[in-house]
Parts: C-alpha cells; sequence; structure tokens
C-alpha cells in the first residue's frame, strides 16, 4: 500500500513545450496544490526551464505527469523517465505513443472492431478536397497529434478546405480528415490498470451552439456538464465497457479519458480519441466525474499517483 509517508520526493511534470502548455500549468498548479495539502512533498517541475536529468540529481523518486499534447503525452517524456529509472503516472511509452497519434489509434481500434469515424490521413489541400468528396460534409479536419481541439475546423463544403488544411498543418504535417458524427458528445474517464481499471461515470458535454472548442473548453462557464449523463437506459454501460475496452486494446494504464460521439440517429458509439494524461483544471473532466463517483480532486491525484510505475517494474 502506498501512503503519503512513502510517495517520496515527487515532481509533478507541468507546462512543457506542446500548444497545450497553458492549460498544463493550470493542471499542474491544482494538482500540487492537492498533493501538498495532502501531506505529499511535492514540487514544480517544467521541463520547458529544466533538464529532465536534474530529477535524478534531485533526488526525486516517482513524476505526477500534469503535461499535455506532444513533448509530454507522446511517450517523449515517458521514455526519458525509463531511462532516469523514475516511476511515472500514466500510460508507457508504447502506450503514450500511440494513443497521441490519433491515425494510429484508429487503425488499432479499427482492427479490434472497436467503432471509430470514417477517416482519411491527407497531405496537401488537394486530399482534404477528395477527402471531404469521400466521406461528406461535414467533416473535421484537425492535426493528428494534439489536443483540445487545438488546429481544429469542421468543414460544411469545398471553399474552407484549404485554409482548414493550412490551420492543420501549422501544428503538425500529419493532419486527419475525419467523418463528423452528429449527436450526443460524451467523454468517459478509466481509472486503474488491467483487470483492475474501471470506468467513472460518463458525461455528457453540451456547448454553446454545440461548439466545444478551446475557448469553451477552459475559458468560458457556458458549457454544460452532465452528470448523470441522462443517456437512455443502457447506453451509459454500453459507453463504459466500450471505453475500457478502448483503453485495453491500446495498452493503456493508470488512468486516461475517452472522447465518444453517440449518432443521434442510430445511437451508435463512435470512439474519437483517449488523452493518456488528462487534463486536471478547474474545468476538467476527470475530476468531474470521479466526484460523481466519490471521489474527489485530493483523492484522485493521490490514486493516480500511488499507481506511478515502469514499463518493466
Amino acid at each position: 500500500m502506498t501512503t503519503q509517508d512513502n510517495m517520496g520526493k515527487v515532481a509533478v511534470l507541468m507546462g512543457g513545450r506542446s500548444a497545450e502548455r497553458e492549460v498544463s500549468l493550470m493542471s499542474g498548479a491544482g494538482v500540487l496544490k492537492a498533493l501538498g495539502d495532502s501531506g505529499v512533498d511535492a514540487h514544480a517541475f517544467d521541463p520547458a526551464e529544466r533538464d529532465l536529468a536534474e530529477l535524478k540529481r534531485d533526488g526525486f523518486s516517482r513524476c505526477f505527469i500534469a503535461l499535455h499534447g506532444r513533448f509530454g503525452e507522446d511517450g517523449t517524456v515517458q521514455g526519458a523517465l525509463e531511462l532516469l529509472g523514475i516511476p511515472y503516472t500514466g500510460s508507457g511509452v508504447l502506450a503514450s505513443s500511440v494513443a497521441m497519434d490519433k491515425v494510429m489509434t484508429k487503425r488499432i481500434w479499427s482492427a479490434v472492431g472497436l467503432p471509430t469515424p470514417g477517416w482519411r490521413q491527407v497531405s496537401s489541400a488537394a486530399e482534404t478536397h477528395a477527402a471531404l468528396a469521400a466521406l461528406g460534409s461535414p467533416m473535421i479536419v484537425k492535426p493528428a497529434r494534439e489536443g483540445s481541439t487545438i488546429g481544429l475546423t469542421k468543414v460544411v463544403d469545398a471553399a474552407q478546405c484549404d485554409e482548414a488544411y493550412r490551420l492543420a498543418a501549422q501544428h503538425d504535417p500529419l493532419v486527419l480528415c475525419e467523418q463528423f458524427i452528429a449527436g450526443d458528445e460524451v467523454t468517459c474517464p478509466v481509472l486503474g490498470t488491467g483487470d483492475a481499471a474501471r470506468a467513472l461515470p460518463v458525461i455528457r458535454i453540451v456547448a454553446p451552439d454545440g461548439n466545444y472548442d478551446y475557448q469553451n473548453k477552459y475559458f468560458t462557464d457556458d458549457t454544460q456538464y452532465l452528470v448523470p449523463c441522462g443517456l437512455p437506459e443502457g447506453e451509459e454501460a454500453r459507453i463504459q465497457a466500450l471505453v475500457l475496452e478502448a483503453f485495453q486494446t491500446l495498452g493503456c494504464r493508470g488512468w486516461a479519458r475517452a472522447d465518444v460521439m453517440i449518432d443521434a440517429r442510430s445511437r451508435k458509439p463512435y470512439l474519437l480519441e483517449i488523452n493518456t494524461s488528462p487534463g486536471m483544471t478547474g474545468h476538467s473532466l476527470v475530476p468531474m466525474s470521479a466526484r460523481a463517483a466519490g471521489i474527489d480532486y485530493p483523492a484522485l491525484c493521490q490514486q493516480v499517483l500511488a499507481a506511478a510505475t515502469l514499463d518493466n517494474a
């Protein structure tokens, strides 16, 4: 049993160099305060400002990864911590890397029969036009390896394709075009590893004008988060089972959060992506879902930290 007393000196990795730096700093500040208030010897550590080798030199015994996006959620920091021999929260190198790449994630999910919207990987504006013809309108165009809806465009006609591709390609040369699913937008966290992993309550997201963008995610109070989700009977349990299978298929561990769209007509759920280092801000969804399951924010932070490990531990 891991307790506050034997967790040792803990680094909360926050900030970093990704496009999600601002959100990561907010997540990290919340985690740092919660762990400190719980008696954990926790310290902020920004990899954009300090060399990761200092973790070993300064005697840190485990890391809580509150980094989001590339250089934090994509297996790179996880690999460095493996080399340093310092246990860390969340998924290992391979699962982190795969989950960050939405195209690779879709390939794996599709290979085992898990539902995900139709897609095309594109490398030019011309291919984006071709994707719209194949997938139909509306279509989502986004960087394949970013989060927080950064660089995302909802394309409704061909006139938008050039600009949508340009915006996404600013953030990642790998651009994903995805069939748009009209219906309920939900998200579902998972806590634990292997057979002990369990899906937490589903949250239904109702954003202004259906636009759950970066601003509405983090900086306004206009978005509604419904827990209980209010879905028809049986749907929540089916989504929880689907998300748990998606988590385990990618080899994730510790915790994660999967985003799902439910087709309004067929009620079929479609997996969009899975986040292996979820947000922990005041607007974030994992703490909200955990609270509905009877786990408050400090207890959630402690539970995630207690599960910190290495790939070959």
